[in-house]
């Protein structure tokens, strides 16, 4: 007589084991491109903010005869803003050469000058006319962060 030996169902250890090793390969791929995505996203929006912050001290000085804001003043024309708080936006009347150093959280709006140059260390400003100004943040590109001039 012969026996027949039931055929066993299921996978072997080894393709368990390979397809755990793919997966956590697909996640270390996710969990590190995420950060780097998501610094992008937020420096996006500095930018956006710094845009917004350059039109409202245009608006306020077109519909104030020409006179530049204060911080309190330019809070008004501000709208929502996405990633900077507008309790951190600081107004500076700076006629000379010289280097501001933002953080990621805040603004600095600086009048009668022009950008130069910029690096991690901030922005260095050339002098301008009296109508021009510039606003400056700092974006996280690159890990130490770089600061971002925006000229009027």
């Amino acid at each position: 007589m012969k026996q027949h030996q039931a055929k066993q169902e299921g996978f072997t250890i080894i393709e368990v084991m390979l397809v755990l090793a793919i997966a956590a390969l697909i996640f270390l791929m996710v969990f590190v491109a995420l950060p780097a995505l998501q610094r992008g996203q937020r420096d996006t929006a500095r930018k956006n903010d710094v845009q917004n912050i350059a039109a409202a001290v245009t608006q306020y000085t077109s519909n104030n005869r020409g006179k530049f804001p204060d911080s309190k003043g330019l809070k008004g024309y501000l709208g929502d803003l996405s990633n900077l708080d507008k309790e951190s936006i600081s107004v500076q009347d700076n006629a000379g050469n010289g280097t501001v150093t933002p953080t990621t959280e805040s603004a600095i709006v600086v009048k009668g000058v022009r950008c130069d140059a910029t690096n991690s260390d901030g922005a260095t400003l050339k002098k301008g006319t009296s109508k021009q100004f510039v606003v400056v943040t700092k974006l996280e590109a690159g890990g130490n962060g770089v600061a971002y001039c925006l000229e009027s």
